[in-house]
């Protein structure tokens, strides 16, 4: 029998769009492009090719910002995404990676404690110590792959590595080489090589880039959704295609229960209503839209298996609560006044106001 994978990669999961798009594209390639700067933006953005089939929407978004980010990826310059937790700089990395190289496994996952063999190469040590430093006992790092085959490699949480690790970036994207002083050689990158960093700007235990790091890259700051109705959208349709891995039926999470939780994170972020009246405290949690998603996954779990199958408002408040008070000495005074002073005595949310109260 064979596994379900949860999460496949883009490239797996979305092979049918490019294997169409990739027929379909007339539009001249860059070496080693599985498709063109424009066919990657329509993978991206969705849209309907001319033959008739329908390209899914990857990004929500301003398409200007995405043609940035492929411009950049076709010159010799490596691409930034920055923003706040919840931006979707991940999502939007692994899918231009996948489209362009029609690889976004050629990872590096940035923690405090990464070395820098795990930017450019380490050593097998039992092939090492038998055989001293050869080619066969080398490891190359994904970055260093990517050098070689000509591919997009992507390196996430770069502001979480160390600043001198960091550096160990800058050869391979000013010069395009990795030294390997142990066997007198070098390797260098193959047209079509380039790379995407992800960056926090806003959450504790990030690490400033160097300047000379940070003028390797173009950099492309990833906003929160423009509009209210944009961000519903995005929540619906993430909402519906992780439901749907989890077993969850989609009619569990009604469109007025997501606009509603949108409504509440949006002004909570904001420190102030919708309409703009009122001002509100900012609690110093996030509320990105994935935190918005990720309520109403756990609202549609508990509907389905505690409850009759549809989101009611106590499912919301409990995932709402741990969303919204991270600190509790702070955002706990936040969140109660909030309730007190907006959801009380707003029309129809008498339900989401005594469910919420309840947990506190």
């Amino acid at each position: 029998m064979a596994k379900e994978i949860l999460r496949p990669h883009a490239e797996d999961a979305f092979a049918k769009e490019i294997a169409v798009l990739k027929e379909l594209d007339k539009d001249p390639r860059p070496v080693n492009w599985e498709l063109s700067p424009r066919a990657v933006v329509t993978y991206i953005l969705g849209g309907e090719l001319e033959d008739g089939t329908n390209i899914s929407v990857k990004y929500y978004g301003n398409r200007r910002l995405v043609e940035l980010a492929v411009a950049t990826l076709v010159t010799d310059r490596a691409l930034m995404l920055v923003g706040i937790p919840g931006t979707a700089k991940t999502w939007l990395s692994e899918h231009l990676s996948a489209a362009i190289s029609g690889n976004s496994k050629l990872l590096v996952q940035g923690t405090s404690g990464l070395s820098e063999e795990n930017l450019r190469y380490g050593w097998n040590y039992a092939r090492l110590l038998a055989e001293g430093p050869t080619n066969k006992a080398l490891v190359p790092s994904p970055v260093m792959i990517a050098m070689q085959e000509g591919k997009v490699a992507r390196v996430e949480e770069l502001t979480r590595i160390p600043s001198d690790v960091q550096d160990a970036l800058i050869t391979a994207l000013s010069e395009k080489i990795i030294p390997i002083p142990e066997l007198n050689a070098e390797v260098q990158a193959v047209a079509g090589f380039n790379l995407i960093a992800t960056a926090n700007d806003r959450d504790r235990g990030i690490n400033e880039l160097s300047s000379a790091l940070r003028r390797r890259f173009n950099t492309v700051v990833m906003p929160l959704p423009a509009s209210l109705e944009e961000e519903v959208t995005i929540v619906k349709e993430r909402v519906a295609q992780i439901g749907q891995k989890m077993g969850l039926p989609e009619q569990a999470a009604p469109i007025e229960e997501i606009k509603r939780l949108v409504t509440i994170f949006r002004e909570l972020r904001s420190g102030k209503t919708e309409d703009g009246r009122r001002k509100i405290k900012i609690p110093s949690s996030t509320l990105s839209t994935a935190e918005a998603i990720s309520v109403v996954n756990n609202g549609q779990a508990l509907a389905t298996h505690f409850g009759d199958g549809v989101i009611e408002a106590k499912d919301i408040a409990a995932g709402l609560l741990g969303a919204v008070v991270k600190d509790v000495s702070q955002d706990r005074a936040a969140w109660e006044e909030y309730l007190e002073a907006v959801v009380k005595d707003r029309k129809g949310w008498e339900d989401i106001y005594e469910a919420s109260k309840e947990l506190l």
